[in-house]
């Protein structure tokens, strides 16, 4: 070693900065060629571009390269000194430092950590640190060996992908869609908090066990066995797809949502992820439903032959029902239309909801006395799938079909006592629920109902709801019967006879004197519905250019105070029959103690329907109420 070279004992000697302790070489020493190989060794690491520092087995600095000693700006007194990690580490990272390099060091395995290290110009940088023990012959440790890598620049861009991440997290995380990323096989990775927020359920719990039956469960049960299908299929064929499903959210509610499926690939053209986006159609669903609905509806009106496509008469009667309906239409007012059989209350429906804001939404009809007691309930509210017999799949009731736009009840009063409590609900809180089913549908549905029986006497009869009754009547319309308006008969015949003529293939010039006279003496007992039958059959069987019925076809109706001739007279064996009618009628109602409907009223014992035994009574001015007793 030649004179003046110094060892390295984290000392400095001569205004040098050396990591190598400094005293005096003989020439023996000199002359030593481990010496001179070690000597040389720390020449090699001082070139070394890492900070290399040597430590004893407890882990104190005894040697430190000319990297870590200029980076620091330490002198070796500095750098050997106990408090020499705390001058240089981060104090964030000291008390985690110490603790980890102490468990570290007593495990004599090697290990790394990462810190940040102060240099001269006062500033941090990260370094990854990475320590190897040197052992001697008894494995017991004699030195570590620590080198430090300056890893400021990874940092630095880890730090920004962290800073991209977070940002497209709450991107994604602001997102209206549900967004969700799923690994090779499906199973849930990441969800955006749109879809924590409908669900509500951590990301956790959404990971945790039970993660795929939770999934099932969500889904609507009808949609299950679909979806797993399509979703296997999706997944197994690695390109993008979609379906459509509902899920149930927080709220105890199922929505529509549009899920589409994009896989991510990889070099080798395998699929590592999935990338998931779920839109809420919920309202395009309903919009569906309405316009499939409407097609239905449309289709059921051109197939059921309505009276007339308008209100034709001029009579004060007439006019005075066309005023109500004027005033009512622009308001979503509850309307009770009442009236004798084929008076048109229909009609008046219709013209309601063709005046009113709901004009261009569903018009939705239900004949509520054709319906068997046991599926009104189903039918106006619709079902689940299982909640009866033959119930295999969920289907929509008519409130749901009318939703925005107006309902009819026709016949309201033939509604069952069990099915009068749900649709009172709809009317007061517009909200029901499926049969079968525990979940709440909002609807908005105008009510437009008609009946021809008395309502009041059903109500006095325990058959009808009084609430209910008196939520329907808001707006009260008593369609007249057609002896009340006989002045509109002439135009309804041209009309009428006009139509079927067209229909028919015929040229109808005029109408019979006879014929028109004939009509208005008629009673018309079914209204206009039966003087539609007459002259439509009167139309098949012209042969000319009059129109002319067969007086046969008429039986004059017994004279009565309020006849619109009174002059007209009777044929006695019609009186007489109408007389004893009226006595069989009157015993059975006097046997029934005024009830009418039901399996002890008066229509069971005479063995007739309700409807025709109130035609009957009002029609012979019967008085049931003083058969009831008290």
């Amino acid at each position: 070693m030649p004179p003046g070279t110094q060892k390295v004992d984290l000392q400095q000697e001569q205004g040098e900065r050396n990591p190598i302790p400094t005293r005096g070489a003989t020439p023996q020493e000199l002359a030593n060629p481990l010496l001179q190989s070690e000597q040389e060794l720390r020449r090699i690491i001082d070139l070394i571009p890492h900070a290399v520092v040597v430590l004893n087995p407890d882990g104190k600095a005894i040697y430190a390269n000319r990297v870590a000693v200029e980076y620091t700006g330490l002198s070796p007194e500095e750098m050997n000194a106990d408090d020499f990690r705390d001058r240089v580490f981060h104090p964030e990272d000291v008390q985690r430092l110490r603790e980890e390099r102490q468990e570290a060091l007593a495990s004599t395995a090697p290990f790394e950590n990462e810190q940040r290290a102060l240099g001269k110009d006062g500033k941090y940088r990260w370094f990854l640190i990475r320590y190897n023990p040197l052992f001697d012959e008894n494995g017991k440790v004699l030195r570590w060996y620590a080198t430090g890598t300056d890893i400021e620049a990874r940092k630095q861009i880890e730090n920004k992908l962290r800073q991209d991440e977070r940002e497209l997290r709450q991107l994604i995380n602001f997102l209206p869609q549900q967004v969700v990323v799923l690994d090779k096989d499906g199973t849930l990775l990441q969800a955006n908090r749109t879809l924590l927020d409908y669900y509500g359920f951590t990301l956790e719990e959404m990971k945790g066990a039970g993660t795929r039956e939770r999934m099932t469960r969500d889904v609507h049960p009808e949609d299950v066995e679909r979806l797993e299908r399509e979703r296997s299929a999706g997944l197994s064929k690695g390109r993008p797809f979609e379906m459509e499903k509902r899920l149930l959210g927080k709220d105890g509610r199922y929505r529509w949502f549009l899920f589409r499926y994009n896989p991510v690939i990889n070099d080798d053209g395998d699929v590592v992820r999935w990338f998931a986006t779920a839109t809420d159609i919920e309202d395009r669903k309903k919009a569906e439903n309405r316009a499939r609905n409407e097609n239905v509806a449309l289709r059921e009106e051109i197939e059921h032959s309505s009276m007339f496509e308008e209100i034709v008469g001029s009579s004060e009667a007439l006019r005075r029902v066309l005023g109500q309906v004027s005033k009512v239409a622009p308001t979503d007012s509850t309307v009770l239309i009442s009236g004798e059989t084929g008076t048109g209350k229909e009609l008046i429906a219709r013209a309601i909801h063709n005046r009113s804001n709901r004009s261009t939404r569903a018009f939705i009809r239900v004949n509520c006395g054709a319906i068997s007691p046991s599926l009104i309930a189903s039918e106006l509210f619709g079902h689940e799938r299982g909640s009866f017999t033959g119930a295999h799949q969920r289907r929509l009731g008519r409130f749901e079909s009318a939703d925005g736009g107006t309902i009819f009840l026709d016949e309201v009063g033939e509604i069952p006592q069990e099915t009068q409590v749900a649709l009172l609900r709809v009317l007061q809180e517009h909200e029901f629920e499926r049969v079968g089913g525990n979940q709440t549908v909002p609807v908005d549905v105008r009510v437009l109902a008609a009946t021809n029986k008395d309502l009041r006497a059903a109500v006095a009869d325990g058959t009808f709801r009084q609430d209910l009754f008196y939520r329907l009547n808001v707006f009260p319309i008593q369609v007249p019967a057609l002896r009340d308006r006989v002045d509109d008969i002439p135009l309804l015949v041209e009309y009428l006879v006009d139509r079927y003529a067209k229909k028919a293939g015929k040229r109808i010039r005029s109408v019979s004197k006879n014929t028109l006279d004939l009509f208005q003496r008629y009673d018309w007992p079914g209204n206009i519905r039966e003087l539609q039958n007459v002259i439509e059959r009167a139309v098949v069987l012209c042969e000319g250019e009059i129109f002319c019925v067969d007086p046969s076809w008429l039986a004059p109706a017994p004279s009565s105070p309020t006849s619109p001739n009174p002059s007209t007279q009777t044929i006695p064996l019609v009186a007489d029959l109408a007389e004893r009618e009226k006595a069989m009628i009157e015993n059975a109602l006097r046997a029934a103690e005024g009830l009418i409907s039901g399996p002890t009223g008066a229509a069971a014992k005479l063995g007739i329907p309700r409807q025709t035994l109130e035609s009957k009574i009002r029609k012979l001015g019967i008085n049931r109420h003083r058969f009831r007793t008290s």
